[in-house]
């Protein structure tokens, strides 16, 4: 048996990512044969003993040609109204296919929000642990609908790999058009396939361009070795390839790329805040709260703020600046971006002493506070 082989035999949770290209028609319509093919994959998968999460692209894909549109809409308004109406075929056909095998299907539709926010994280990862433990193979999708361009994951390719964390899954496999990394574009001549990526290193010197050209997705290979880089730092295995190869994928054959774990498994919330969020505004401290904030890990004190700029409220993620302008944390604040300026260079007990016991609280606290 393969190192490879072994590897996957050994996963007992798997999460599984197909890109909208892999899904659908020359015309941009889901392609219900590719739909089957793949249950069928998964089905066989967890006949064998693994549980299977599975991140779907392809909700705008599936809404277009009952809009009579041919091609991804640019404007956010109109990809959320073909979100809109494709979210609910694209489940309902999976639905089906999966019921074919005996297996049950929930759609879980995940926004920044309910994977940043405390509160909301911990119910996220609670009905996937649920769904799981009753044996339901839960559909993963950012919810196109409601997310702004602001605040949104970006690409399915970041989501699946932060869903592998979310739901501490063993394996992560990522399924394109492409089948695996390329030491260069993969149509040129003398490009060869990289079978195993073990470290940054492996990567030096490999040109990482786009894939695909069939205008419904919006991941390319970048993004697909970015969420290998997120996975694999927190301790997770990828395999990188097509989806004609996800039945030799998910056997342990040699197909695609192997991206080795890294790191290992890390709090998930600040994993999400790190990778799933942008800065709804800016903390500069001066250079002594620098170093509180990064070399001793402390919760960062108005007494350490010299400036704020956007426009934001508590609970919002912010980026923490150094004197310099440099970005190097980001924290989910406990207090509006009007409220901060009067606190401003002041020890949190004359706070208290002067505004009451609700300003003695920490303007980020170490918990919520990530490194970048």
């Amino acid at each position: 048996m393969s190192d490879r082989a072994g590897l996957v035999s050994a996963a007992r949770r798997i999460v599984v990512k197909v890109g909208s290209s892999s899904l659908t028609t020359a015309a941009g319509g889901i392609d219900p044969a590719r739909v089957r093919r793949l249950v069928e994959v998964l089905a066989a998968a967890k006949g064998a003993g693994a549980e299977v999460v599975l991140v779907s692209s392809g909700a705008i894909a599936a809404g277009l040609a009952p809009l009579g549109l041919t091609k991804r809409p640019r404007a956010l308004a109109a990809q959320q109204a073909a979100a809109s109406v494709g979210q609910g075929l694209l489940a309902h056909r999976y639905q089906e296919e999966f019921a074919r095998h005996g297996i049950v299907t929930g759609q879980v539709l995940l926004t920044v929000d309910d994977v940043t926010r405390r509160v909301h994280y911990r119910n996220a990862h609670q009905t996937f642990a649920k769904l799981l433990e009753l044996g339901v193979v839960p559909i993963v999708n950012e919810n196109d609908t409601v997310a702004t361009s602001e605040i949104r994951f970006g690409d399915n390719d970041r989501l699946a790999a932060l869903v592998a964390h979310l739901v501490h899954a063993d394996l992560l496999v990522l399924l394109s058009d492409v089948d695996g990394l390329y030491d260069g574009p993969p149509g040129r001549d003398g490009s060869t396939l990289v079978p195993v990526v073990r470290s940054e290193a492996d990567l030096a010197g490999i040109t990482i361009g786009t894939t695909g050209a069939s205008g419904v997705g919006t991941g390319g290979m970048t993004t697909k070795v970015d969420a290998a880089r997120i996975a694999t730092g927190a301790g997770i295995d990828v395999v990188l390839t097509s989806a004609d190869q996800a039945a030799a994928a998910l056997t342990g054959s040699e197909v695609g790329t192997l991206f080795e774990a890294t790191g290992k498994r890390r709090p998930t919330r600040l994993l999400w805040l790190a990778h799933a969020t942008s800065g709804q505004g800016t903390l500069t401290l001066d250079a002594g709260a620098v170093r509180a904030v990064v070399e001793r890990r402390a919760s960062l004190l108005a007494a350490g703020i010299t400036g704020v700029d956007g426009s934001f409220v508590a609970g919002d993620a912010v980026d923490v600046l150094d004197p310099d302008g440099a970005v190097v944390a980001r924290g989910l604040v406990n207090f509006d971006a009007e409220e901060l300026p009067a606190l401003l260079g002041r020890s949190t007990g004359d706070l208290k002493a002067a505004l009451g016991a609700a300003y003695e609280r920490e303007v980020i606290h170490r918990d919520d506070l990530v490194l970048l």
